[in-house]
């Protein structure tokens, strides 16, 4: 009996030990994956803030139970304060929500509730399950019954299949039977390890991409305005100011198979426009500004071979959907 406590202690200590690397290995991935975006001045104290707010978090029930929270709290916490506004201001104009991607903004806001639920439910598990409150395991799985069909509402979820299998496990009656050192708790214990870890990466998957929701809001923005044909004439110095007239089809949001030839790269801030073309081992960079109204850009590049000069563009058809 004694070797059996002893190799289910080891067993326990061993998936802890696996948490932990792995935990150390998404923060560092995912650190080193964003060194080169601009980040907030800290990167949030997730634990913490779900540990505080646990309550409410076992109590959504429904997306508008989501959002409201969102709204009034996490948002912000995680310094989603601009998220958070754009999803509180109720009603928006339709033409306004759809440019500021309001619906997928919605959709990340609930998947990132849902996996931060996830996240609290799994950590309370093991808690319980450390504190050798086998109980308490159960209760903190199963929460209300609304809340749980919320959770089930969420679609292909990362943690969805597993979130299903613990609680299989917690719903079997075996476990109603078990010991504090049987093997079903070091299973019980694995899945909601694995749990935990899955609603980590999903949580900061969609916190990522919500950080980034006004830069991808500006892009398009930004495309929109740069969409049409232009009649483009560059004037390159290096080869005795020979001049190369050429007619570019910028298209709509979306359509990128109808993007012009080697452009990789194309940024648009107000009134500046960043293009980067690429091709045969090639670059070319244009820097441009728009003038009137809209109707005509003016600016210079510079390419990889050494050349240089100007750039006039001038718009001769509109967007075409």
């Amino acid at each position: 009996m004694y070797n059996h406590i002893r190799v289910v202690r080891s067993a326990l200590s061993r998936i802890n030990l696996a948490l932990a690397i792995v935990a150390v290995a998404l923060f560092g991935t995912w650190s080193t994956a964003k060194a080169d975006e601009s980040l907030p001045s800290s990167i949030p104290d997730f634990t913490s803030i779900i540990r505080t707010h646990s309550d409410q978090l076992a109590t959504i029930e429904s997306d508008k139970g989501a959002s409201t929270l969102f709204v009034s709290t996490i948002g912000p916490a995680l310094q989603l304060s601009d998220a958070a506004r754009t999803l509180g201001t109720n009603p928006l104009p339709i033409k306004l929500a759809n440019e500021l991607l309001l619906p997928d903004l919605t959709a990340a806001v609930h998947r990132l509730m849902s996996s931060l639920a996830v996240w609290r439910l799994a950590s309370t598990v093991k808690q319980a399950m450390r504190d050798r409150q086998l109980a308490l395991v159960t209760e903190g799985l199963v929460g209300s019954p609304q809340a749980r069909v919320w959770l089930d509402q969420q679609g292909n979820t990362p943690w969805h299949d597993t979130l299903n299998q613990l609680s299989e496990v917690l719903a079997s009656p075996e476990w109603a039977k078990v010991d504090q050192e049987g093997l079903l708790v070091v299973i019980a214990f694995e899945r909601a390890t694995r749990l935990e870890v899955e609603a980590m990466q999903a949580g900061y998957r969609e916190w990522d991409r919500l950080r980034n929701w006004k830069e991808r809001v500006r892009g398009l923005r930004g495309q929109a305005r740069l969409c049409g044909t232009w009649q483009w004439i560059i004037h390159n110095h290096q080869h005795n100011h020979q001049e190369q007239k050429l007619s570019l089809l910028f298209p709509p949001s979306g359509q990128t198979q109808f993007t012009p030839p080697g452009l990789a790269e194309m940024i648009v801030l107000g009134e500046n426009v960043y293009l980067r073309w690429e091709a045969n081992g090639q670059v070319q960079e244009d820097s441009l500004q728009f003038s009137k109204e809209g109707q005509r850009l003016e600016g210079s590049f510079v390419n990889s071979q050494g050349g240089w000069g100007s750039i006039s563009g001038k718009r001769t058809a509109g967007c075409a959907p």
